[in-house]
């Protein structure tokens, strides 16, 4: 099979690929053929020499142009499918500057409107002239507020399938023929704004891709054959057994298993590990990872495009396109619903005079009929809804991305989180300093402190932290010597000294039942234990651990008040870790020792299960299994890019009680979009019988129209307040 790839411009939802399936599957031999990406806007069309169709990429492009989108030739494709299409100025910005254009436009020519009639309200009356000069700012509000949306209501018109840009057009020309300027220019300001929002929206999940791609080096230093020297290549030209050197503080280049030396990794943006794991001869590394301390090399055991970081991008680009926005109610009901008043309008006009007569009389009902099926109420209320509840989000510390993802949280029935950096602060600290041997609690924190001054391992800069916090006097440390893996030991005022984990505590001798015991108790609640002694005995343990949040019980309960069914904690620390944190925050489920894939098939499960679910993550680790989510919740404060760009919605201040906020905010969105339409469709029905026994005015279905679309934008601005 053969491949075409294009770049689809304007292709932002699942309405334009229903139409460009329509459009092409004839042309290219069947839909199966046909295959897209919403999130980087892409069509991938296979063809086999069997093909009894042909076709050539001018078909295509003329196909898809006549659809009112763009297609380009993706000259050159990469594995992972990121690679960028040249735009220009107008391409990037173009929809910004028509929509800001035309919000300016109609601001001045409603405030020449609103003087001219010596009036602030008048102009929302209709019922003065308009002067010239508020008329030609209507117009370009109009027209530039319509300049991306006037194509595609065309296509549709053409193909005689009407959708909300049909529907908007129709609305905007009939506002004008019966001198509504103001109306018809309001209508297109605010579905142009709507759609920026989505466009937007789109474009932040875009951006994720490259975020993920940062992470890995380009390049990586290989060890040649025969003669040992270093090479620097780029990293798609190295082959699996070559062996590659890191060095302390640079990223790991590419998946493969250590042969030489060893080190601490911080491997918290592929498996979400708090803390940096000890890494020896036979252990695996992964590409995108961090070189703590020590170097070493490794043999590569997978190609570029194979290695877990690319698995995790390619795992985000086929979520997210699987994950595409469904159409709002108010798009499905505008299928029937223009055609529909369209036709009762030509009945009342056309028909009824035929058998009743007066043929002025009816037809100025008909025009009545098109003046109160024009959707302005219908159609603002929903986009003036979602800006307001967006706006009020912002304010409140919560970034939503788009109105599909306000509404999505009111329907929520379960929730995981990860726990490094959401449930816990994601930064080690001291929790618990234990001295013994008839040692103090200073002792024990100076010696430690000495000895993990010249470290630069998390664990050490925690004790250093807390030996600065309580002003503990550190002296210096002699004859200091590092054991790779393990600790340290040094000289301290003349005697010898030694730091080190559990097992080094072991293999020094002088480990007591008791001693080993409360080491266990400290690791079992999910601490990283470091031993300090001397030559002598055990002078104590000092435990350290990521810190958890502040009030996780408390949200946890007020999740379960509005109604979650389950709440799951997914993390690649271990089973200890876990399960304390679990049982310390109430939550129901906790999930230990996963990477990334294994999240995903955990959000999925849960999805089969639940329906709807949301996925809180800060790190990109939690990328893929936050796209497969119903709603992909990030840390926004301390949260990596990629997870903030993959989510829906970001919380800035960290704070995990705007959860419950959120799900009760987006309730109340919900509630007034529904009553929005309710009134909107319940106000033109009432004219549309008084219109049929022919006692509606054309006045009356003005104000009527009017008074509808402000009531529902006053409706709406409700929601500015922020209050649940």
């Amino acid at each position: 099979m053969e491949k075409e790839i294009f770049k689809i411009k304007g292709m932002d939802c699942a309405e334009e690929v229903a139409i460009l399936k329509k459009e092409l599957a004839s042309l290219v031999g069947g839909e199966e053929r046909l295959s897209f990406d919403i999130l980087n806007g892409k069509l991938t069309i296979e063809r086999s020499p069997k093909d009894k169709v042909h076709w050539d990429r001018e078909i295509i492009r003329k196909a898809v142009a006549g659809t009112g989108m763009q297609a380009v030739p993706w000259e050159e494709f990469c594995a992972t499918g990121t690679c960028p299409v040249e735009e220009s100025l107008w391409e990037r910005r173009g929809r910004t500057v028509m929509v800001t254009i035309s919000g300016v436009s109609l601001a001045l020519g409603y405030i020449f409107q609103a003087i001219r009639e010596g009036s602030l309200i008048g102009p929302l009356t209709g019922e003065t002239e308009i002067g010239l000069i508020s008329i030609l700012f209507y117009s370009l509000t109009a027209v530039t507020g319509a300049w991306f949306i006037v194509p595609k209501a065309l296509f549709a018109l053409r193909k005689f399938r009407p959708d909300m840009n049909l529907l908007m057009t129709v609305a905007a020309i009939g506002a004008v023929a019966i001198d509504e300027w103001f109306e018809a220019a309001t209508v297109t300001f605010l579905f142009a704004l709507a759609l920026l929002l989505e466009s937007w929206s789109v474009g932040r999940a875009r951006r994720a891709i490259g975020a993920l791609m940062d992470l890995s080096p380009t390049k990586a230093r290989i060890m040649t054959s025969g003669n040992g020297r270093l090479e620097e290549v780029p990293v798609q030209e190295v082959q699996v057994g070559a062996v590659a050197v890191v060095r302390p503080g640079e990223k790991v280049p590419l998946d493969g298993i250590i042969v030489s030396g060893s080190s601490h990794i911080n491997q918290s943006p592929i498996t979400g590990e708090s803390i940096p794991v000890g890494k020896v001869v036979g252990d695996e590394v992964f590409a995108g990872t961090i070189n703590e301390d020590g170097a070493f090399e490794f043999k590569v055991t997978k190609r570029a495009d194979d290695t877990t970081l690319a698995r995790i991008i390619h795992m985000v680009e086929e979520a997210q396109s699987r994950r595409a926005p469904s159409e709002q109610w108010v798009q499905k009901f505008a299928r029937y619903y223009t055609p529909a008043m369209m036709g009762v309008a030509l009945f009342i006009a056309l028909i009824i005079p035929l058998f009743a007569g007066d043929w002025g009389k009816w037809f100025y009902e008909g025009l009545v009929v098109l003046v109160i099926a024009c959707p302005c109420a219908l159609v603002i209320s929903t986009p003036v809804s979602i800006v307001a509840g967006l706006t009020s989000a912002a304010r409140a510390g919560v970034l939503i991305k788009g109105g599909v993802h306000l509404e999505t949280p009111a329907q929520l029935q379960a929730i995981a989180f990860d726990k490094t950096g959401t449930l816990t602060d994601g930064k080690p600290e001291v929790q618990q300093v234990v001295p013994l041997s008839g040692h103090t609690g200073e002792e024990l924190l100076s010696r430690a402190a000495a000895l993990e001054a010249m470290s630069e391992h998390p664990l050490a800069k925690a004790i250093m932290r807390r030996a600065e916090n309580e002003r503990v006097n550190v002296n210096g440390v002699a004859n200091f010597r590092s054991m790779r893996g393990k600790g340290a030991e040094g000289d301290i005022e003349g005697r010898s000294f030694w730091i080190g984990s559990h097992r080094l505590m072991h293999e020094r001798g002088g480990e007591t039942p008791e001693f080993h015991q409360k080491a266990e108790e400290l690791e079992d609640a999910g601490h990283s234990v470091v031993a300090v002694g001397n030559e002598n005995h055990i002078c104590g343990l000092i435990s350290v651990s990521d810190s958890m949040k502040t009030d996780l019980k408390e949200v946890m309960q007020s999740l379960k008040a509005l109604g979650i069914k389950r709440t799951v904690m997914l993390t690649g620390d271990n089973e200890g870790t876990a399960r304390a944190v679990a049982d310390a925050v109430g939550i129901d489920e906790y999930r230990a020792e996963l990477l990334p894939e294994d999240k995903v098939a955990a959000v999925e499960e849960l999805v089969k299960q639940y329906e709807r679910v949301a996925m809180v993550g800060d790190g990109v680790n939690d990328a893929p299994a936050m796209a497969r989510a119903s709603v992909a919740i990030a840390m926004g404060a301390a949260g990596s890019d990629a997870a903030i760009e993959t989510a829906d919605i970001a919380l800035m201040s960290d704070d995990l009680s705007k959860i419950p906020w959120l799900i009760k905010h987006s309730r109340r969105v919900l509630r007034t979009i529904k009553s929005n339409i309710w009134f909107a469709l319940g106000t033109k029905a009432v004219f549309l019988v008084l219109a049929l026994l022919g006692l509606a005015t054309l006045w009356m279905a003005i104000a009527a129209d009017m008074g509808a679309s402000l009531l529902v934008i006053a409706n709406s601005l409700r929601l500015l307040n922020g209050k649940n």
